[in-house]
């Protein structure tokens, strides 16, 4: 299992490019772009959904059917298309972000709790899951903050996810070499 992982090791570093580029385009909104926030986090929400249930179909073996990351892609797509198809104002584009981070934040951690015997330190997709888990509770509690406010949370979890991605990819092709 480890090795088919490892083999893909370039999509998990591709997601975390993915995550830093939206972080650049959420950090530079502001309350007047509103619009351009949303449109900016379903084109991030599909792209990640993209990779992440690509990666979830690559990853498909006897010993783990991908599964979990193929439903958390799914997740990602239709949320992207709910954005940019239905009516969104803030608050509603907070509970889906938020909804979002909660979901794929759980699904993160028990990925790493499955995989915490073949690859070593898994603890990097825990603590992205428990971070974007987190982040979703915050913002639901505080979801009438506004567009400015989801663009620098939005913004903040893509860089830690990035991070973390890129780590977790750097260290299976670290694996993959030895």
């Amino acid at each position: 299992m480890m090795s088919i992982f490892a083999k893909h090791w370039w999509l998990l570093v591709l997601r975390g490019a993915v995550a830093f580029l939206f972080a650049v385009v959420a950090f530079s909104l502001s309350s007047s772009h509103y619009v351009a926030l949303a449109t900016s986090l379903a084109a991030y929400l599909l792209a990640d959904g993209v990779l992440t249930t690509y990666s979830g179909w690559r990853l498909r073996c006897e010993e783990y059917s991908g599964g979990v990351l193929m439903a958390e892609g799914l997740v990602g797509i239709v949320l992207a298309f709910v954005i940019w198809l239905g009516p969104v104002n803030d608050n509603r584009l907070v509970y889906l972000f938020a909804s979002w981070c909660i979901l794929t934040g759980l699904l993160e951690v028990w990925l790493a709790y499955y995989i915490r015997k073949a690859i070593e330190d898994e603890w990097q997709l825990a603590i992205a899951g428990v971070i974007s888990a987190g982040l979703g509770v915050v913002m639901l509690f505080r979801a009438n903050s506004g567009a400015v406010s989801l663009a620098w949370w939005a913004g903040f979890y893509a860089v830690f996810f990035g991070l973390l991605m890129v780590g977790v990819g750097l260290r299976l092709r670290r694996w993959l070499a030895h």
